[in-house]
């Protein structure tokens, strides 16, 4: 496990309603990256998931319409994560993806919409005749 305890990051001057993290753990045995945020809510977002979200050009595209569905992300892990100023995190996956920066206000709309996108995410893969594996 990777653990950021501590973590105190002043709000960005870009986003001064965010809420912003006060821990990030890495759960490498469960692949799970847990945060909690300073309004004391929390979230465990599977690595699997934060993939298939990347924010990244290579996932989303560059315009509606453009995403790229991600397929065989089921093992993936996050082999580190640097941070990027004071507003985000730049994982590495186990897979080479490491373009991806998840803000602050990313990783929280993750974690509130998590049942959501997942459903979606595995209604697109049927819809596909593609597999997580």
């Amino acid at each position: 496990m990777t653990c950021w305890h501590g973590l105190s990051l002043p709000p960005s001057d870009f986003l001064p309603m965010s809420a912003v993290p006060t821990e990030i753990k890495l759960h490498q045995k469960s692949r799970v990256l847990e945060i909690a945020f300073d309004d004391g809510k929390t979230f465990r977002l599977p690595y699997e998931f934060l993939r298939v979200y990347s924010p990244s050009a290579e996932v989303r595209g560059h315009g509606p319409g453009q995403e790229v569905l991600q397929t065989g992300k089921q093992a993936v892990e996050i082999r580190s994560m640097e941070p990027v100023g004071s507003y985000a995190v730049q994982p590495q996956f186990s897979d080479g993806h490491g373009t991806g920066i998840y803000s602050w206000d990313y990783l929280y709309e993750l974690g509130q919409n998590q049942e959501k996108m997942w459903a979606d995410y595995l209604n697109r893969l049927k819809a596909a005749g593609a597999s997580r594996e």
